[in-house]
């Protein structure tokens, strides 16, 4: 299968974006974008979170694709503090819409910085029917813009996260829980660090589950 992912330069509005992408053979497909970490620390479309999370929204047959933010990589631009990465996501959708306009479902998804990006398109983006953050920092990022976070999703946090105390986890769960009309499912993995470091299987396993069970209710 993965001999059918393909290299793609989408337009972007800081010039072209590199990306990866995946098309299903199946005419109404759901969509997902998957967005990377922080690029001044590394991140890239090609983490391995974000491959991981790429590849097990493949494996449930959805058309997927995963982008370089400006300035990394192949793309062009440099660094803006989230505004610009958040234009980067919103063009990225567009084009992954344009692509698959008879699609079924759309998901968004994002690792660490990559969440963030994630749940800030989510608010202005409302045919958007799931997110999955994963390592969201709320001790780094405001996330009081989620009131109300419009849509059920799921987050993703290691119990040894060395980046995020536990308790602003605790916070923005009861936050997201305490919310009519939507579903947020947190996961904790035990022996997970921020990076997922030799705990890929299982984040792979939880992702497969929940992609499984929520798309399964838009068939």
């Amino acid at each position: 299968m993965d001999n059918k992912i393909k290299e793609v330069f989408i337009p972007g509005p800081a010039g072209r974006m590199e990306a990866k992408y995946f098309k299903s053979n199946k005419i109404t497909s759901p969509i997902a974008l998957v967005l990377q970490p922080h690029p001044q620390y590394g991140g890239t479309m090609n983490n391995k979170v974000v491959v991981d999370t790429f590849h097990t929204f493949m494996e449930n047959d959805f058309s997927v694709c995963r982008v370089n933010f400006r300035g990394v990589g192949k793309s062009d631009g440099e660094f803006d503090n989230g505004q610009g990465e958040l234009a980067d996501a919103a063009a990225a959708l567009d084009w992954l819409e344009r692509e698959n306009f008879d699609n079924s479902q759309c998901w968004v998804s994002g690792f660490s910085f990559g969440s963030l990006i994630a749940m800030q398109l989510l608010m202005r983006r409302p045919e958007i029917n799931r997110f999955i953050a994963i390592s969201p920092q709320p001790n780094v990022y405001d996330f009081s813009f989620l009131s109300p976070c419009p849509t059920s999703g799921l987050v993703i946090y290691g119990k040894k996260d060395e980046l995020v105390p536990i308790d602003h986890i605790d916070d923005l769960d009861k936050r997201l829980k305490s919310q009519k009309g939507i579903n947020v499912d947190f996961q904790i993995i035990s022996d997970a660090n921020h990076f997922f470091t030799k705990s890929e299987d299982t984040l792979i396993k939880t992702l497969d589950k929940y992609i499984k069970k929520e798309s399964a209710l838009f068939q």
